[in-house]
């Protein structure tokens, strides 16, 4: 009786012990092996063009995972191993090494598996394995816009582009659902379940065109191969939103199968239209003639007498062909690309408004374009460098030396101008489309550079630098086009010019009354003759022709009757 009674008020005392004392440390341990958790995965969204057609896209795939006891058996292993190799592709020595050499309880032996392929594996009834659900990147358009859409790792998170610089809105967020299991693992029909829902990946539809996009990256490589270069830009701007049409760049890469096994290879994947800073040359010359213009001290037919030289702080200044060329108008400025007439605008000027106008135009700060890596560029002032600015400064920068820009900088100026003035943000984003709707990315004004006045007298004056460059190297026919020159020298490594390489650009707008379109373009290093109307004049012409026929805009008559009579 003694005996019994101790037992029970031991077994009495064990049992508050359990369940009052320790109770909430014994419940929640098993809460953990009674509770099982499983992810609910997420479509990344896609990246569209403007049009809808997808450029990224995402589709399921999976993963075989084999417990590593499962092949201890080297004969049955060998036996799994042919069976499954003649689904997946890989040989059967390489799928047992795999599992063999592991040290976790599982490995993956094949991925990026289709749903055919799954279940064909399935049919084989093999005893430890299962299958992890995943997701594998397609690029329908193949590899156009590889630099402005990025890659995507295995991880399934955004790397480079705007896969990375959007992550947050193309990965959405992962789901889980939380049930109750028995002692092996299973699901308990009728045991609590909660879910906390997924939240799929946003859709983002772009201002690219991969109409637009095609031609510009075809015409890009056709001038780097005709001009044996080493590389280039082009950028194709809608100078009334800010929208960029077509963004390329050379050298780049294969968006479906980058090569990341070396540093030496990930160069390509640099935008280089946003993050390369070069001396512009003479297409710079627009930005001093939009600020005289502005401030009411030239118009189209100023005169001024080039005596071929300009002294500034001691240093003199030539045109680029050592010319002489006497009385001259403002325009002859512009289409003779005459280095003395920047001086001369500059002078005029003052630095003050100089620089007032450079900074209104947005050169000395990143535009604020959706893609990372972007830089602003490098624009010395007498108030930004005291000790280091000089006269000399200005009346280089004035015609593009000693000033450094991106070619999205260019273009945005560019588009400015066709645009009445108005500085629009460069934007590669056009909509984001969620599972709640649609939300539209609404263009946005910067400031005002110039007025629309100013604006609409520099455009006839880009069209008169136009008609003068004979028409196998710029023609659009039907259509009146505007546009600059640029020929820089590169700056060596100890801060003097290399003689014999050069960046050719082009900057225009088409058409010249009614502009639809802005371009640069920018090729870097080209063999031969390396000015710009000979080097990427022709570029800018093939696309704005390729464009307004895209968009339908119909030649005017006069114009086309003086294309047909030359």
């Amino acid at each position: 009786m003694i005996v019994m009674v101790v037992a029970g008020i031991g077994l009495i005392a064990r049992l508050v012990q359990l369940q009052i004392i320790n109770h909430s440390d014994y419940s929640s341990e098993a809460q953990v092996t009674r509770a099982g958790k499983k992810p609910v995965n997420v479509r990344r969204g896609a990246i569209l063009d403007t049009k809808g057609y997808p450029l990224a896209a995402s589709i399921n795939t999976y993963e075989l995972m084999v417990e590593r006891r499962a092949w201890e058996d080297p004969v049955a292993a060998l036996a799994e191993a042919q069976a499954i190799s003649a689904i997946v592709g890989t040989s059967p020595e390489e799928l047992i090494r795999r599992v063999a050499e592991t040290d976790s309880f599982e490995v993956a032996v094949a991925r990026d598996l289709n749903y055919m392929d799954t279940q064909r594996i399935k049919e084989l009834d093999l005893s430890r394995i299962r299958f992890v659900e995943g997701a594998r990147r397609v690029y329908p358009e193949g590899s156009i816009a590889a630099q402005v859409i990025g890659i995507v790792g295995l991880d399934d998170i955004g790397l480079t582009g705007l896969e990375a610089d959007l992550n947050g809105l193309l990965s959405g967020q992962t789901g889980t659902v939380t049930f109750e299991r028995d002692g092996l693992g299973q699901p308990i029909g009728i045991g609590d379940k909660s879910e906390v829902s997924a939240r799929h990946g946003a859709d983002i539809v772009l201002t690219i065109d991969r109409f637009i996009q095609a031609v510009t990256e075809q015409e890009l490589d056709e001038a780097i191969d005709r001009h044996e270069a080493k590389g280039g830009s082009i950028i194709v701007l809608d100078p009334s939103t800010g929208g960029i049409l077509a963004m390329a760049s050379r050298p780049s890469f294969n968006l479906i199968s980058p090569d990341l096994t070396n540093e030496s290879g990930l160069g390509p994947l640099r935008n280089r239209a946003i993050s390369d800073q070069y001396e512009p040359g003479s297409v710079f010359k627009l930005i001093p003639m939009a600020a005289a213009l502005d401030q009411g001290l030239v118009n189209p037919d100023t005169e001024w007498i080039d005596t071929g030289a300009a002294t500034v702080g001691g240093w003199t200044i030539y045109n680029w062909d050592f010319s002489t060329n006497g009385a001259q108008t403002a325009t002859d400025i512009l289409a003779k690309s005459l280095n003395t007439g920047a001086v001369w605008l500059s002078e005029m000027l003052g630095h003050e408004h100089l620089y007032e106008y450079i900074q209104r135009f947005g050169f000395g700060q990143p535009t604020g374009v959706e893609l990372g890596g972007e830089v602003g560029g490098h624009v010395r002032t007498p108030t930004s460098d005291p000790a280091g600015w000089r006269p000399v400064d200005g009346a280089t920068n004035s015609f593009g030396q000693g000033i450094s820009v991106t070619p999205l900088q260019i273009a945005s100026a560019i588009a400015t101008i066709a645009n009445d003035g108005t500085v629009m943000r460069p934007t590669l984003v056009k909509e984001i489309v969620t599972e709640n709707g649609r939300e539209k990315v609404e263009s946005q004004q910067m400031r005002q550079a110039i007025s629309p006045e100013t604006a609409s007298v520099l455009r006839e004056m880009m069209g008169a630098v136009a008609e003068r460059i004979p028409g196998d190297l710029l023609d659009v026919p039907g259509h009146k086009i505007g546009g600059k020159s640029g020929t820089a020298q590169i700056v060596k490594g100890n801060d003097s010019y290399d003689d014999e390489a050069y960046i050719s650009s082009f900057g225009g707008i088409a058409p010249l009354e009614d502009p639809a379109i802005a371009i640069l373009v920018k090729i870097d290093e080209p063999q031969g003759l390396p000015w710009g109307t000979v080097v990427a004049a022709p570029a800018f012409s093939n696309i704005a022709q390729a464009v307004l026929t895209y968009y339908k805009i119909s030649p005017t008559e006069s114009t086309l009757v003086q294309h047909l009579q030359r």
